[in-house]
Order: structure tokens, then C-alpha cells, then sequence
């Protein structure tokens, strides 16, 4: 019995070289969640592939699928965006591939999340037009914590319950997952600014392609992604090889 033909439209996270012509891809796809296929012969000097199997290409694929291999074999695949030129850019490759490296990482296989694929999609673009990529790492690390249900609330004490004013430092651990007030605190927390609250509000509550590039400070910014980014460490129970190149020179 032959094996039925599937298409969705998806968003290219990694490929890998597999054997002397083929290339294994990993993909989000938003119909049917994060997969990993076969694309054969997508090595091949004249391969039907092309570019479409570079990293965070937005395509449409068509691909085969056995209920008892884990694999899928790609059978075709159309470009509809390519961030190719994006990567060129040594600070917005490192965000780029960032983004593909955490959601290989939190997002489980064959379950669809189209919440997830918009923001992949959204913060890539922002990313390819600004060549600004600080902002659109926090934000795409701070919805990538509130999707997986791991967002502590930013203004309120998780141990004393009282809300925590403008005019006073938050204190943030991500083991804990807890912003605390000052007579909370205990050793080890980091600060959690105001400015960076704010930031998160605005983000939580605004389309990124609406916000001004200049809404947040680059530091504010910096600041954010860095405790989004250590509560998605944490949960991920490992260290993300890509951030341990922000802020390195090319």
C-alpha cells in the first residue's frame, strides 16, 4: 500500500548531512507540529531542493508518512521565505539560530502549536527587515516561556504575595520560577528592573511587528532575554550552544 502524501506549509529549523547525497531536515510544521524527515538526494549539485532546506526557510513541503517510522521522506518542498541573507549578518545569525535551537528544544514532536509557528515566523521577519535582532530575542524568549507555561507574574511576590511597586527593584530565579519583592529576596536571586517589566507588559500585550525598534533599550532588552532565557535553560535541563555566542565578535 502505498504511503499517503501530506503537504503544510513550515518552517525549516536544521538539516543535516546524511550519507552521500541525502539530508536529514528538521521542521515546524503547522499543521502537524515539530517532524524530521528525509529529503533525498537534497545534496546533489542539481537537487529539486535547492535552497528550500536552509535553516528557518518558510516553505511549503509535501512529504510521505508511514504510522510506523518516525521519519518522514520529503518529497518536495516551494519556497515562500527565505532568511538566507538574514544569516549573513553575524549578531542576527546568532539570534537566528537561537530561535531554531529553542524550538527544536521545548516544542515536542507531532503536536501541533500554530501560536508557535507564528511567533517562529514573526520574530524571524522582524530579524530579516531590522537587522536589530535584541528585541525580537526577548520577545521571542518571553512568549517562548509564557506558551510553555513557565511566566512567573512580574509584578507580584510569589512568596508574600503583595505587588511590588514601580518605585522598587523585583528580584527574579529562574529555578524558582519567582520575581520576588526586596524583603523577599534570598541569595543567588538577580534583579528584574522596572524598565524590563515594563518591556514584558508591552510585549505580552503587542504584536512585535507593532512595537517601535526603539521601544526598549538595547540593554533593557539584553536584559530581559537573559532571565527568559535562563528559565528556558532550566527547563530545557541543558545550556543553549548558540547563546554562548551573543555579544562574541565575528
Amino acid at each position: 500500500m502505498p504511503m499517503p502524501l501530506y503537504d503544510s506549509e513550515a518552517i525549516v529549523l536544521q538539516s543535516y548531512a546524511l550519507g552521500e547525497s541525502d539530508r536529514l531536515v528538521s521542521f515546524l510544521s503547522r499543521t502537524m507540529g515539530r517532524m524530521r524527515g528525509v529529503a533525498a538526494g537534497a545534496r546533489k549539485p542539481k537537487s529539486r531542493f535547492g535552497a528550500t532546506l536552509e535553516r528557518l526557510s518558510h516553505i511549503r513541503i509535501w512529504y510521505h508518512q508511514r504510522e510506523t517510522r518516525e521519519l518522514v521522506r520529503i518529497n518536495q518542498c516551494e519556497i515562500m521565505e527565505s532568511f538566507i541573507d538574514a544569516f549573513r549578518d553575524y549578531p542576527s545569525s546568532v539570534v537566528l539560530a537561537l530561535f531554531s535551537e529553542i524550538t527544536q528544544a521545548v516544542l515536542p514532536d507531532h503536536e501541533p502549536s500554530d501560536a508557535s509557528f507564528r511567533l517562529l515566523l514573526l520574530v524571524s521577519q522582524e530579524v530579516k527587515k531590522s537587522a536589530k535582532p535584541e528585541l525580537p530575542l526577548a520577545y521571542f524568549a518571553l512568549w517562548s516561556v509564557k506558551l510553555g507555561g513557565w511566566l512567573p507574574a512580574l509584578d507580584t511576590c510569589a512568596k508574600c504575595g503583595r505587588s511590588i511597586g514601580p518605585g522598587e527593584p523585583a528580584f527574579f530565579s529562574a529555578r524558582a520560577l519567582a520575581v520576588c519583592c526586596p524583603n523577599c529576596r534570598t541569595p543567588g536571586m538577580r534583579t528584574l528592573s522596572l524598565a524590563a517589566r515594563r518591556a514584558a507588559r508591552r510585549m505580552l500585550s503587542e504584536r512585535l511587528d507593532k512595537i517601535a525598534p526603539d521601544a526598549a533599550a538595547p540593554e533593557v532588552a539584553r536584559e530581559l532575554a537573559d532571565s527568559m532565557l535562563d528559565i528556558l535553560e532550566h527547563q530545557m535541563d541543558r545550556k543553549l550552544a548558540s547563546r554562548e555566542l551573543l555579544g562574541v565578535p565575528a
